[in-house]
């Protein structure tokens, strides 16, 4: 009966030996559930739509169409505007070239008179006709410096066909090789603006003069 005794008692130890797991609770329906459920319908169901706008009222309607006749009118006065100033301005223009000689055209008036005079007394002494002549060239001159315009160099000068003109090449050692030999016709200019060049003869040699 001792035996049995102590084989109880050795079962008995056993069993608190043993280590037990603690037990979980058990888990709730709702418990982790109704977050998925509310994301997946959430995900499901389409954005509210916008609020639209009010309608316009008819008030609206008036200003915007005011507005817009403001814009329309504003817009006509302006195109009026430049059409009158491009007529104005191209009138003016056309004025400024008319007269843009007048000064000059007043400048060559008593040039004009003394050729008359000197045409009046060229059958009484031919000697005085040429000295008429040449003051009245003079006179020309004086007039074309007045207005800026300056003859072109060109006798001796080298030859530039920037402002010459080469009419012929001649073999001459009388200046310079393509030095301007003799000037046909004088050239022009008023300062640096060529009116015509001069029309010149350009010596061709291969020795230079000392």
């Amino acid at each position: 009966m001792s035996k049995s005794n102590g084989q109880a008692d050795i079962r008995i130890d056993e069993q608190k030996n043993e280590t037990h797991e603690p037990e979980l609770p058990a888990a709730e329906p709702n418990d982790g559930f109704s977050e998925q459920e509310s994301s997946a319908q959430a995900a499901q169901d389409p954005p509210a739509s916008p609020v639209a706008d009010p309608p316009r009222t008819s008030d609206d309607a008036s200003k915007l169409r005011t507005e817009r006749d403001n814009l329309l009118d504003r817009l006509a006065r302006l195109q009026a505007e430049f059409d009158n100033y491009r007529k104005r301005a191209s009138r003016e223009n056309a004025d400024f070239r008319e007269y843009a000689v007048t000064d000059a055209a007043k400048s060559l008036l008593p040039v004009i008179d003394s050729f008359a005079l000197a045409l009046k007394n060229a059958a009484g002494n031919p000697e005085n006709f040429k000295k008429g002549v040449e003051l009245i060239h003079k006179q020309l001159q004086d007039v074309l410096q007045k207005m800026n315009v300056q003859r072109v160099p060109a006798q001796g000068q080298p030859f530039d066909p920037r402002i010459h003109e080469a009419i012929e090449m001649v073999d001459s050692s009388e200046v310079p090789d393509d030095h301007v030999l003799e000037e046909l016709q004088p050239g022009y200019k008023i300062k640096e603006r060529l009116l015509r060049p001069a029309m010149v003869r350009v010596a061709k040699n291969h020795k230079s003069v000392n």
